[in-house]
């Protein structure tokens, strides 16, 4: 398992954020420049999801890829003629297309219109995406903070995320670097309520894990021999709800990382407060992506810009 040192690496990911720089962000920044933005990233995010159901989890998840990295400036999807760049470390190999493409197609809505082009950056339409990616899967509908600028560097090195086999001290420590308390990682962990992991993320744990059902591991079993894959929640896979908290009560956590979060007595009682209350896990949920949202935000005077094309610096 990997060491600590990923911490050191995102406590300098996070400080790279200016509280001048956090400041910069808030609801109405595009009220003047692209008064339409959120209906046409709503728009083109609703297309791509009735293309592929794979759209909604990727680009939350992506959302988070990036911004736990270099914080939230799109560096995740930069495209480096060398190779060296985010999305090729291993870590981010497993993030799907459909994430990517979902936010490419809102880029290109956005700039269709006039007033628009080239004024928002791949960032805010990254974020305005995942936040309505997880509405149209049922979700809360939440304000985003938006006024975020583009990163310019990409590196593979740079990419240190948490693995599927942490425990809980683990988590804390890689949430808590990125200014994350243990209530908004048990809060952003319901993201896997929608979503799909490979076995081999999870297939060490069919073996006798005593934290997990054993109907639940036959079953996966059963799938891994078949598809390769499975979903992290097995009862509402394409919905956003708090099914993913139930399960993990009744020992049906995909991860060791989620199913962590019921075994162990500290977090417990919130696993089961959003099992219970899905209208507190929305509340928390809404409030973890606002402060995730505020990580390593970029501005001009950072090295910010605003992309032609969210696949490379300008």
């Amino acid at each position: 398992m990997r060491s600590f040192h990923f911490v050191v690496v995102l406590a300098l990911a996070v400080a790279i954020s200016s509280p001048l720089a956090a400041a910069q962000l808030r609801q109405n920044y595009y009220a003047s420049i692209c008064p339409n933005l959120e209906n046409i990233v709503r728009g083109s995010v609703q297309r791509s999801m009735q293309q592929s159901p794979i759209a909604a989890p990727a680009t939350l998840r992506l959302f988070f890829h990036d911004c736990a990295v270099r914080g939230c400036d799109a560096s995740v999807m930069i495209i480096n003629p060398n190779g060296d760049d985010e999305w090729r470390n291993p870590d981010d190999q497993t993030l799907k297309p459909e994430g990517f493409t979902t936010v490419i197609a809102a880029k290109a809505a956005v700039d269709s219109d006039p007033q628009c082009r080239n004024r928002v950056s791949c960032a805010d339409i990254l974020a305005l995406a995942t936040r309505d990616s997880v509405f149209l899967s049922g979700g809360p509908n939440y304000a985003v903070e938006l006024g975020r600028f583009d990163g310019r560097v990409s590196t593979r090195n740079s990419v240190n995320l948490p693995h599927g086999n942490f425990n809980l001290d683990q988590l804390t420590g890689y949430f808590g670097s990125l200014g994350l308390s243990p209530t908004d990682m048990v809060a952003l962990s319901g993201g896997h309520t929608i979503g799909a992991a490979s076995c081999s993320f999870f297939g060490y744990r069919l073996g006798g894990d005593p934290t997990m059902d054993p109907n639940f591991a036959a079953m996966l079993r059963g799938s891994c021999g078949s598809s390769g894959f499975a979903f992290l929640d097995a009862a509402t896979p394409l919905r956003f709800d708090n099914a993913f908290y139930q399960n993990l009560r009744a020992g049906r956590g995909l991860l060791g990382s989620d199913q962590t979060l019921y075994s162990d007595p500290r977090s417990r009682g919130l696993v089961d407060r959003y099992a219970a209350n899905q209208g507190a896990f929305f509340n928390d949920f809404v409030s973890a992506m606002t402060k995730l949202g505020r990580v390593g935000v970029k501005s001009p005077a950072t090295g910010g810009e605003i992309r032609r094309d969210c696949r490379f610096p300008n």
